[in-house]
Order: structure tokens, then C-alpha cells, then sequence
């Protein structure tokens, strides 16, 4: 009885034996795996890219002086149908030419005291403004705008509200294929940091987009749009 107890004893600590071994390899392969899974690489991905702007808002301000408040808002009108005049018969479009309300301004009423008195009493400002899709068309008439001066139009501007402005409007056309450089440019990226760390790129870990920029591509050609994004993506790497 008491060899059979020793046996079963025996074989009992044998089998924990075992059990602890093969525990001890899990965990140690477990650790292992867990270690390989921390090694990862964060690179980032550029995108960018060069379009024509596709709507222009052109605003052309004009101002006429008078002692005459209903000669100036004569004059207003006059001055007015003459600048779309011009632009009709230099191909812009009727329906692309908005006119803003006047501001008149009553110089007396400004006077302080004094002896000097303005030439004219009354001074108004308007804007007629183009808002176009023909950006080249547009731009072409922008160089013929002196012809105003010549027909006694007097121009303004040199204020932020006088200058001309360029929009583009198919941003979400071009995200996708932008996105998809994006992300491939940082996965080359990525491979060329594994294979030089003798390592291999393994699967996402995880990946973030950032925001688009939308900006001229310089002083000169405000009309030419500079389109970037910059995508972060984070690589599992492996031995």
C-alpha cells in the first residue's frame, strides 16, 4: 500500500513538473510575442499637388466727387453701366457682374473748424464685382482695366476688400487619390526604415489624416492653388 502511495507521488510530481515547464515556455513565448508587438515605427506621408483655382471674385471700385448730391448719384449710374460695358464687351458675362450698394461720404459735415474747405462736397464709393468660373477669361480683362482710366473712371482700391480672390472648390474630388499617396508615400517610408533596422513592416498599427491645406502657390499666381495633406501612420515591426 504504502509503494503504491510513493508511486502515485511520484508520478503526481512528475506531471507538475511538466505542467510548470510547459507553463513557463508559454509565458516565456507569450512575453516574446508581447515584446515583438511593442517595436513599431511612426512615419509620415506627403501629398501634394498643384491646381488651377476654378471660381474668381474680381471686385472693381469706383469713386465720383460732387457738390451735386443728385449729379453724384448720377454719376454713380453712369460710371457704373460704363465699367459693364466694359467688361460685357470684353466677354465677361452679364450675369457675372454684381453691383454693391454706394457709400457717400458728406465732407462738411466732417469739418472741424478751419479755413479749408474741400473741393467738393460729397464723395461716393462703389463696387461692381465679377464672380466667375472663366478664371483665364477674367484674368485676360484684369490687364485692360486701364482702359477704364481713360473713359474718366476713377478706380480705388489698395484695401483688403479690393482685392481680387481665387477659390477652389473640388477639394473632396481630389481627397481620395490624395489620401492614397499619402498613406503609400509613408508606407515606403516605413519599409525603407525596416529593411535598414533588418526588421519587417508588419500590419497598422494605428493612422491619423491630417488636415488639408489649401494655399497659392506663390505671390505672383494667386490663381494657381498649392493642395497638401500629410498622413501619420504607425507600423507593427518584426524580426
Amino acid at each position: 500500500m504504502l509503494t503504491t502511495n510513493r508511486s502515485s507521488a511520484l508520478i503526481l510530481g512528475v506531471f507538475l513538473l511538466l505542467g510548470l515547464a510547459s507553463l513557463g515556455s508559454l509565458l516565456g513565448k507569450a512575453a516574446l510575442d508581447h515584446k515583438q508587438l511593442d517595436r513599431t515605427v511612426t512615419v509620415k506621408g506627403l501629398s501634394e499637388r498643384e491646381y488651377q483655382a476654378d471660381i474668381v471674385i474680381w471686385p472693381i471700385p469706383f469713386a465720383v466727387a460732387s457738390n451735386d448730391l443728385d449729379l453724384l448719384y448720377t454719376d454713380l449710374e453712369v460710371n457704373a453701366a460704363e465699367i459693364r460695358d466694359f467688361l460685357t464687351e470684353n466677354g465677361i458675362q452679364p450675369d457675372e457682374i454684381s453691383y454693391a450698394p454706394p457709400v457717400i461720404t458728406d465732407r462738411s459735415a466732417q469739418q472741424y473748424g478751419g479755413d479749408n474747405r474741400a473741393e467738393f462736397r460729397y464723395v461716393a464709393s462703389r463696387m461692381v464685382t465679377v464672380y466667375s468660373e472663366n478664371i483665364e477669361g477674367v484674368r485676360a480683362v484684369m490687364n485692360e482695366l486701364p482702359e477704364l482710366g481713360k473713359r474718366g473712371i476713377v478706380l480705388t482700391g489698395g484695401d483688403y476688400q479690393s482685392q481680387t480672390e481665387y477659390i477652389f472648390t473640388r477639394l473632396n474630388e481630389v481627397k481620395p487619390e490624395m489620401i492614397e499617396e499619402a498613406t503609400r508615400n509613408a508606407r515606403e517610408v516605413a519599409q525603407k526604415f525596416a529593411a535598414d533596422s533588418q526588421s519587417r513592416l508588419g500590419k497598422i498599427r494605428r493612422a491619423s489624416q491630417g488636415q488639408f491645406s489649401i494655399s497659392e502657390r506663390d505671390r505672383n499666381n494667386p490663381h494657381i492653388k498649392q493642395v497638401r495633406v500629410v498622413s501619420t501612420v504607425e507600423y507593427y515591426l518584426s524580426d
